[in-house]
């Protein structure tokens, strides 16, 4: 075990990890196994000795990772097998997300099923050779013991070398092949994403939301890209998917009815059950996508569960340093979901001695469905039943028993800071701030905005993609420069400021240098920074988090709008084409991919303001922000600003000495106006296709 003394205090075994910033890492940094963290050390050991490398990849918010830790990691027989005839490392997935999809990938082509925790052995040139997810420790359930495994691989390697070589030659290739990409088609046209609406349409679940059957994923991407095509074609039924989805959800078991914020996914059609853990992108998604269906609809419940969902994150997730960390564990006392969940008995204590009466009690138990045999084995979650019946007596319980709860053993946070996430909650605060009139919003966001640039961005202009403490770690990936560039075009939006245009500009920048690759006509997931493994991953596709090739292209069409730089139109076109031939195949695959799509096919309205010393034009702002404008761009434009010769702002000046906006779609400007009511009467007309000045 390596010498880590001065972090051993109480423990009788301590390795490599101890010296991690991963939350995830530092759990298992006492146990038996000799781990490595992924690294030059490791590698080079396992060349050195010849020896397969056992690598082990979860996240700290998993359940199965935790149970696999307790039951065979920290067993002293089966560590000092593993010690004995592997490297072992560990990897946190979150940190890692390049040697996540990759190594996934090879244990979905091996066994046809993946998941967490995932572990599979390698050569020691990083070649897959065998995998899968949890084992038990002894033979159960079908599933072979993790000892057996560890013998058989470790016989196979030392005795069959010549067929482990072949079989991971084999996957080594198919993997590369895999992970390729079609060559560019031609551009994606309108009918393809009425296609995906119909696809989408064909999956939809008209009873309980969603699409497709258990387990559910909330696709708030998804959700979003519909909202668009209803914005221009006002079509009910599509509307429909869209408020289904979101009401099923907001009143499942898959929102804390009490604290505000949504669980990772459900494992039922019914959005009763999730799986219990938290995390930072989940939540700042959804509060995006029930921003937008309030902006559209106008309908009070989906402003709520947006305050409900941020004022989570705002309580439960912000660090001191203006970042947020990564999610809350779905384990307490050794039991998933255990800090969430309530017996008949205790929900009625609680609201007793808070001075509700029986009947009250029994009023409250009805609308969140707690019953005495409980609706998750033995204990119910609690799941709202539509518009209470008296909203006054739901608010006073729902009080007393965010209290009561506040009392129970936490569920553990982690503490990582993400850049990608980060940049994810930074749009959804900044766009949320305006049209929800939260200042807090607005200071969190640009609380994100300082962390980025103290802590998250190097001298050298490059990013790390996660800190803790203050402190950067691993080169970023090509999702943390797109996503938080994204954030930044909102914060711009928001507070006007020319800094953070030219920061949107210097990452995009630097996501080109590092990550495109011309031939494709996409960005690499991977920099060079980044260890060539057995294949270098691209992905466009969007599942729990955007893919940053989608959000890079959605970037880079606004960029190209406001610097006038056709190279970045250029590039953004590329990617859409490599995924138009998909679109409306498995439109489920590539929800914020359609989001930029349905952009590069609309005419997007602009709205500069170009403002004075004395008055930053935030009435201006404020009202270009209040309705339902998918495309719009916002951009402000103030004295002495270095961007003020990118195309969008040449010829935008301040008129008599007051801030003015110019309103434009393509390049048709209304009257340039000092006047708040017309300017939201003007991109109003702009929407609706009104030809009005």
């Amino acid at each position: 075990m390596d010498d880590t003394s001065e972090v051993t205090a109480g423990h009788r075994y301590t390795n490599r990890l101890a010296n991690e910033t991963s939350p995830y890492l530092l759990q298992h940094a006492h146990n038996p196994v000799d781990w490595y963290p992924w690294g030059a050390e490791a590698l080079e050991r396992a060349k050195r000795e010849d020896r397969p490398i056992f690598l082990s990849i979860g996240y700290s918010a998993c359940h199965w990772c935790h149970v696999m830790e307790r039951e065979s990691f920290e067993d002293t027989a089966i560590a000092e097998q593993m010690n004995r005839d592997f490297v072992p490392i560990k990897v946190d997935r979150e940190e890692r997300p390049d040697l996540d999809e990759v190594y996934m990938a090879a244990v979905q082509a091996m066994t046809g099923s993946g998941g967490w925790p995932m572990n599979v052995f390698l050569t020691p040139d990083l070649q897959p050779f065998y995998g899968g997810t949890y084992f038990p420790p002894n033979d159960r359930h079908g599933l072979p013991g993790f000892p057996r495994v560890l013998a058989g691989v470790a016989d196979a390697y030392r005795s069959r070398r010549d067929e482990v070589a072949s079989q991971a030659g084999l996957l080594a290739r198919h993997l590369r092949e895999q992970l390729a990409l079609p060559p560019g088609g031609a551009d994606p046209q309108r009918d393809q994403l009425d296609g995906a609406v119909r696809r989408l349409g064909a999956a939809f679940d008209s009873a309980r939301g969603g699409f497709g059957g258990a387990p559910k994923f909330p696709a708030p991407m998804t959700l979003e890209f519909l909202l668009r095509v209803w914005r221009r074609s006002q079509d009910p039924d599509i509307l429909r998917m869209v408020t289904v989805t979101l009401d099923a959800m907001a009143n499942g078991g898959i929102q804390d009815q009490l604290g505000g914020g949504f669980a990772r996914y459900s494992i039922d059609a019914d959005w009763l059950v999730p799986h219990f853990e938290k995390m930072l992108y989940d939540n700042a998604q959804l509060a995006h996508a029930y921003l937008e269906a309030f902006r559209a609809t106008g309908e009070a419940r989906y402003r709520a569960v947006v305050e409900s969902t941020l004022d989570f994150v705002l309580r439960e997730l912000a660090t001191s340093d203006g970042g947020f960390a990564s999610a809350l564990d779905a384990d307490s006392e050794g039991e998933e979901g255990r800090f969430y969940v309530w017996t008949d008995a205790e929900l009625r204590s609680v609201l007793v001695e808070a001075g509700l009466s029986a009947s009250e009690a029994d009023e409250v138990a009805r609308y969140w469905d707690v019953t005495p045999e409980g609706n998750w084995e033995g204990r119910s979650i609690l799941r709202g039943s539509g518009s209470p019946p008296d909203a006054e007596l739901i608010a006073r319980a729902r009080k007393s028993l965010l209290a009561a709860r506040g009392r129970r053993v936490r569920p553990a946070r982690d503490e990582k800071q993400i850049a990608a996430w980060n940049g994810l909650l930074l749009r959804s605060l900044a766009e949320a701030a305006g049209p929800l009139e939260e200042t807090d919003y607005l200071a969190a966001a640009d609380g994100i905005a300082g962390f980025v640039r103290k802590v998250l961005l190097q001298p050298d202009g490059a990013l790390w993609r996660t800190a803790r403490d203050g402190v950067g770690h691993t080169p970023a990936f090509l999702e943390d420069y797109a996503c938080l560039a994204d954030g930044l075009l909102a914060l711009h939006a928001a507070l006007g400021r020319g800094d953070d245009l030219l920061l949107v500009r210097q990452l995009m920048d630097r996501a080109i240098a590092d990550f495109w690759d011309e031939e494709a006509g996409t960005f690499w997931d991977t920099s060079d920074a980044h260890e060539a493994i057995v294949a270098r991953p691209r992905s466009v596709i969007d599942g729990a988090t955007p893919a940053g090739n989608s959000v890079a292209a959605d970037v880079l069409l606004r960029l190209a709008l406001l610097t006038g730089e056709a190279d970045y139109d250029r590039r953004a076109r590329s990617i859409l084409r490599i995924v138009g031939d998909a679109l409306d195949r498995q439109p489920q695959l590539f929800g914020r991919m359609l989001g930029a799509v349905d952009r590069s096919l609309s005419d997007p309205i602009d709205v500069v303001i170009a403002t004075t010393p004395g008055d930053a034009g935030d009435d201006l702002r404020a009202v270009a922000h209040r309705g339902y404008s998918p495309n719009l761009v916002v951009a402000t434009l103030n004295p002495g600003d270095a961007t003020a010769q990118w195309s969008l702002f040449v010829d935008k000046r301040p008129l008599e000495g007051k801030p003015t906006a110019y309103v434009c779609r393509g390049y048709a400007c209304r009257a340039p106006t000092s006047d708040a009511a017309k300017v939201e009467r003007q991109i109003a007309d702009l929407e609706n296709g009104s030809a009005a000045p």
